[in-house]
């Protein structure tokens, strides 16, 4: 048995397992239209197998805010997976929806005009899409040019700094975003380790911000990178396939495990 065998066997067998997945290169591949994302056909079924197992609670922990994770993840009102949205800031909890946020009217209006602000200076710029976001804004390149890329992500840069200079600034797979609330993946996943009791975790990401949560993890964890470049994890994988297999690993040893 090789040491990452070793690893996702101690985690698959915890009295009560929380899997935390980014949902966007983790469960479903990168999109040109960040709308259209879905889960694969094959992630789709073992997160539903995941989700039967007795004392496994399956959450979605993503930068999206919590509208749009629903619908891309197409999450419904009965689901029993739990959310984390815009980095942590929201939450969905099974049984009762939405938690309540405190949010400060000022910072509300702030948002709101950058946003316009934003899209205005980027208008008619090819390739380039000014996302609203709960609390505050997302500028996607994925389809633009790399001087288009720089030139729109300058403008914003420009704008938050002498705006909103407190806001965090993020930047990921062919994003640049900006958020009045300083949550993070790894607050929502210590977040849901708390309030559902979990003696272990396995996270999974393929993203710099999934990176915070992956640091962040216990001893007794599990975390899983999908895809290149530098990472905390213990376990890297080529792509969300194989990514899977290991999920489905988890789902059998669990299952000889609690059955």
């Amino acid at each position: 048995m090789t040491a990452a065998d070793a690893t996702v066997e101690a985690v698959a067998t915890t009295d009560l397992l929380l899997v935390a997945l980014d949902f966007d290169g983790t469960l479903a591949p990168l999109v040109d239209e960040p709308m259209t994302a879905r889960m694969t056909p094959d992630a789709r079924a073992v997160v539903d197998e995941l989700v039967a197992l007795p004392r496994t609670v399956v959450a979605l922990v993503s930068g999206r805010s919590l509208g749009h994770l629903r619908e891309i993840a197409e999450h419904r009102d009965d689901s029993p997976i739990w959310l984390a949205g815009s980095h942590g800031a929201q939450f969905w909890v099974p049984g009762s929806g939405i938690e309540a946020a405190s949010d400060d009217a000022a910072d509300l209006v702030l948002r709101d005009r950058l946003h316009g602000e934003v899209v205005r200076g980027t208008t008619g710029m090819e390739g380039v899409w000014i996302e609203p976001k709960e609390f505050g804004l997302g500028v996607h390149t994925r389809t633009a040019d790399a001087e288009t890329t720089r030139i729109a992500r300058a403008l914003a840069d420009d704008l938050v700094a002498a705006e909103a200079p407190a806001w965090r600034r993020r930047t990921g797979h062919d994003i640049l975003e900006f958020s009045f609330r300083h949550e993070g993946k790894d607050s929502a996943v210590a977040h849901l380790r708390e309030r559902v009791g979990a003696t272990g975790v396995v996270f999974a990401g393929d993203d710099v911000t999934d990176e915070d949560a992956l640091r962040a993890l216990e001893a007794q964890d599990l975390g899983i990178h999908i895809g290149g470049g530098e990472t905390a994890a213990t376990l890297r994988v080529d792509d969300i396939d194989a990514f899977v297999a290991v999920l489905n690993d988890v789902v059998r040893l669990r299952r000889a495990h609690t059955d």
